[in-house]
């Protein structure tokens, strides 16, 4: 028998001063059997960072023709798909010809840098890619604010990131290692 997902529960409020948006959202999150708190939280970083009223969650994790979250238009074309973690670089090429932007968060230390290092040449080709590492300290620290039920704040100000459930305050570090030519 398979192991189901199981389901976490986040009402995410969201103060993004950069981008003029605040807004509350109520989002249920499954968490695949393999994933960690800490990517799940990753995830949950992503959404409030491109937040829109059409950014939803994929199935990135189980299926290669769909990212972990991923923002459409009305017609259905992809304006925005985001992965989290280390995806493979074709997967990634493939994203960048199927949607108009394409955001990687990468986290996990060294093995991220590696695999960034592995890649980069393929990535400079891609001109709609951003890539943005999350030192481990950030990543590690979002995971300890993952609960089945969760209150949290979000707040985006002059470049700095702070998600807090009330009890835990944690300052996200980002670090640009790839930023898109194009921007649509």
């Amino acid at each position: 028998m398979a192991i189901k997902a199981t389901i976490f529960k986040a009402n995410l409020q969201i103060a993004d001063m950069e981008r003029h948006y605040y807004q509350d959202h109520v989002l249920t999150l499954a968490r695949h059997p393999s994933e960690t708190d800490e990517r799940m939280m990753v995830r949950l970083l992503a959404f409030a960072l491109h937040a829109h009223e059409y950014l939803e969650f994929g199935q990135g994790m189980t299926n290669d023709d769909e990212a972990d979250l991923w923002k459409k238009d009305l017609t259905g074309s992809i304006e925005l798909w985001i992965d989290v973690g280390i995806p493979d670089e074709k997967l990634i090429r493939k994203a960048c010809g199927r949607s108009n932007q394409v955001v990687v968060y990468c986290y996990g230390g060294r093995v991220a840098d590696m695999w960034f290092a592995k890649d980069s040449a393929q990535f400079t080709r891609q001109k709609n890619l951003t890539i943005i590492n999350l030192p481990s300290v950030s990543s590690q620290a979002l995971a300890k604010l993952s609960q089945r039920n969760m209150n949290l704040q979000c707040t985006i100000q002059d470049g700095q990131v702070w998600l807090s459930d009330g009890a835990i305050s944690v300052q996200v570090e980002r670090v640009t290692l790839k930023a898109a030519e194009v921007k649509v």
